[in-house]
């Protein structure tokens, strides 16, 4: 493996990042994620999404895609990322502590039939941890964007996208591409075949 940190130039950086979208496991995840999604929503379900940091602005680009649209006209779909209001964070983190400030928020949102998908680099990240079992609690499905093997999230969620290994923004970058196609595959199955 590179040291990611040491100095390297572009054809190093594009190095890392071929072959990442290839693998042959992305399709059956793909596909399973977006059957449990077109469920919910044809259910009238939910979509939920939370993360840190970047995997934050991931979970609100994808929520993004369902409420607003992604390629076609069709009606809006009920999806959110709970990373969005601060209030609600800084109160729970400040009365719960951080690890909480997830698991809170599915606590109060989270119907059985709705889809709450985690998403952490590491697979580690206590706070979507705990979200995505008291999500598993209240009768939702569970589905963790992760990558470097998996981590603890794999174990706990009912479908998973496993990224591949590395550093965050290589399994970032394969994260916003499936969720990508994943909105495309959701959407035309909601079109076409209704």
């Amino acid at each position: 493996m590179p040291d990611y940190k040491a100095q390297r130039g572009f054809d190093e950086l594009l190095a890392d990042r071929r072959g990442n979208l290839e693998k042959p496991h992305y399709r059956a995840q793909v596909a399973a994620i977006v059957t449990a999604i077109v469920r919910a929503f044809r259910s009238g379900n939910k979509v939920l999404w939370f993360g840190n940091g970047g995997s934050a602005a991931d979970a609100q680009h994808m929520a993004a895609e369902f409420s607003g649209r992604f390629l076609r006209d069709r009606r809006a779909l009920p999806s959110e990322a709970l990373s969005v209001n601060t209030s609600a964070l800084t109160a729970i983190g400040n009365d719960f502590g951080y690890d909480r400030v997830f698991s809170r928020q599915i606590e109060a949102f989270t119907q059985k039939g709705d889809v709450v998908v985690g998403i952490t680099t590491s697979g580690t990240s206590k706070n979507i941890v705990l979200a995505l079992e008291e999500a598993k609690k209240r009768g939702a499905v569970t589905v963790a964007f992760t990558g470097n093997g998996g981590g603890k999230v794999a174990e706990i969620a009912d479908l998973s996208l496993v990224g591949p290994d590395g550093y965050s923004a290589i399994i970032q970058e394969v994260h916003i591409t499936m969720g990508h196609i994943i909105c495309d595959l959701v959407e035309q199955e909601l079109i076409f075949n209704s």
